[in-house]
């Protein structure tokens, strides 16, 4: 049978194990058309890029299928009569991979960048820059602005 990824996204007013029950409801049909989920991912809640349904944000389950076209099309039709579903995307692909996906394996790598950032001792900013990063201006460098100012303005002052 062919190899299908499916990814649906559910409202953000839905919890965790509603999520999880549409899963397994999409699970059972596949069970009982003789076909099998191989991979099952939740990807948590996440923004969207855009609004969808008055929605700016929704929980993603990924499922790895393994079933005939005929069961996706059924599928397919159950998560489109299904309210709490905003979007659903199926894929054909040549073979399932079990290694977590780039999205949970790029959430655990937030997750260790964000612990980094907060271990950073802020007071470690390097002497003579300000808040923002510019560097500060010496006093010597401000006189010898101005005497050359000075100057320039005494040349001009007798032209006229």
């Amino acid at each position: 049978m062919p190899l299908y990824e499916c990814v649906f996204i559910a409202r953000n007013d839905v919890t965790q194990q509603q999520v999880e029950d549409i899963a397994n409801g999409v699970a059972s049909l596949i069970e009982s058309e003789e076909g099998s989920v191989q991979k099952r991912e939740y990807w948590g809640l996440r923004n969207l890029a855009y609004r969808v349904k008055k929605n700016r944000k929704g929980h993603y389950m990924l499922l790895g299928v393994d079933a005939k076209s005929t069961t996706i099309k059924e599928i397919e039709r159950q998560l489109n009569l299904n309210e709490d579903v905003l979007r659903f995307m199926t894929l054909r692909i040549d073979a399932i991979d079990e290694a977590p996906s780039a999205i949970l394996s790029r959430k655990g790598d937030d997750s260790r960048d964000r612990s980094d950032r907060s271990s950073n001792n802020r007071s470690s900013k390097s002497s003579g820059r300000y808040e923002s990063g510019r560097k500060a201006v010496e006093e010597d460098d401000l006189s010898s602005d101005n005497s050359s100012f000075a100057v320039d303005h005494a040349d001009d002052e007798e032209e006229v």
